[in-house]
């Protein structure tokens, strides 16, 4: 037991090495490709309501017989005709009425549009939101359509959720109506997003909240100069750098360093402030997080619900559903380098559990 201890042990310390070196090798990729201009991409439209038709038809084929098929489809046939005549019907009395001489003979029922946002902690991923965003505007109407947001993140940097929430605050000055739903988790930067929804859900047990901000950095000063090694830093401006890595920090920096985190928590207060109203920011806006039902209770979200229970409402109620995706075209580097570090992070995860497991 204890050479399969010493082995895993062994074999942990190589996979951190190796994944170590794959992380260096992504950076030098991300560098390359940082100055890259016209970085193009495609839009993919997706029918979820034709989706879960085939699912349904897959199943009635494998559940129903010859007979109750052919009487299903009768049944599918009157129930369309009949729909259509109705909405002959309305849109005859809706021209005696003295609406507009163009209105459609279908009675307009709307169309969802839904995003996915799967943040990172850099959100990278606000540059296909710009453009699925931009490409609903040009289309949609503002009357009769909606926006639903699939988000999951744990948040990451300001100026990257910033420009992601301004995303979506498009939507809302537009005039269309934002649904968001949180399956696993809005945190921080994610919760800064989810809160500008007209209608914010999320399931039980996911993780909402972290309405808070934080920064860290370490500082090897100190074996610098173990080292008898100089390290000099040239500013112009009195706060031009405050906390350094490499630099002996001071009390004074460390207090200006403070004062701008502070500065930056109240502006992410004032704007949850803005678009929850309700909220008692001094018991939510702690830095803390929240499972789905508490949340609820104190106001994070609106309901209780996933996004597969939304999506099946908006199928019975007759509605498009269209998910709406811009793919942003990668280098054959780029997949290589996502490919491999994805890979050593399963290896990495299912060794820690073999040596948890061990331990024990």
């Amino acid at each position: 037991m204890e050479f399969l201890y010493e082995y895993g042990l062994f074999l942990a310390k190589t996979v951190t090495f190796v994944i170590a070196i794959a992380a260096v090798i992504g950076l030098i990729v991300a560098n390359s490709s940082k100055g890259r201009v016209g970085r193009k991409g495609h839009l993919e439209l997706t029918d979820l309501r034709d989706q879960l038709d085939e699912h349904q038809d897959v199943i009635r084929h494998q559940l129903l017989s010859d007979e109750e098929l052919k009487q299903l489809k009768q049944e599918e046939k009157k129930k369309a005709k009949q729909a259509k005549k109705d909405a002959k019907q309305k849109a005859k009395e809706a021209k005696k009425k003295g609406a507009a001489e163009d209105i459609s003979e279908q009675e307009v029922q709307g169309r969802i549009f839904v995003l996915k946002f799967n943040g990172s902690v850099d959100a990278h991923e606000v540059e296909s939101l710009r453009e699925e965003v931009t490409a609903i505007l040009s289309v949609a109407d503002t009357d009769h359509d909606e926006v639903l947001l699939k988000l999951e993140s744990g948040g990451g940097v300001v100026h990257g959720y910033g420009l992601a929430a301004s995303q979506l605050d498009r939507i809302k000055k537009a005039g269309l109506t934002l649904t968001v739903v949180v399956d696993k988790v809005a945190a921080s930067g994610g919760y800064m997003m989810a809160c500008l929804a007209d209608k914010l859900y999320c399931a039980p047990f996911a993780i909402i909240g972290s309405i808070g901000v934080i920064a860290q950095i370490p500082n090897f000063h100190r074996l610098l100069k173990k080292h008898d090694i100089d390290f000099e830093q040239v500013t112009a401006g009195e706060y031009k750098r405050t906390l350094t890595m490499f630099g002996e920090n001071t009390d004074q920096a460390r207090d200006k360093f403070k004062n701008e985190l502070n500065e930056v928590h109240g502006l992410f207060k004032d704007f949850v402030q803005r678009y929850r109203p309700e909220l008692d920011l001094a018991k939510v806006a702690t830095g803390e997080h929240w499972f789905g039902i508490q949340a609820h209770e104190l106001g994070l979200v609106d309901e209780l619900a996933t996004s597969d229970e939304l999506l099946m409402q908006h199928c019975l109620d007759d509605k498009e559903i269209h998910e709406v995706r811009y793919v942003i075209r990668k280098k054959l580097s780029e997949k290589v380098a996502e490919n491999v570090t994805s890979s050593l992070a399963r290896v990495a995860a299912n060794w820690s559990q073999k040596l948890r497991y061990w331990q024990q």
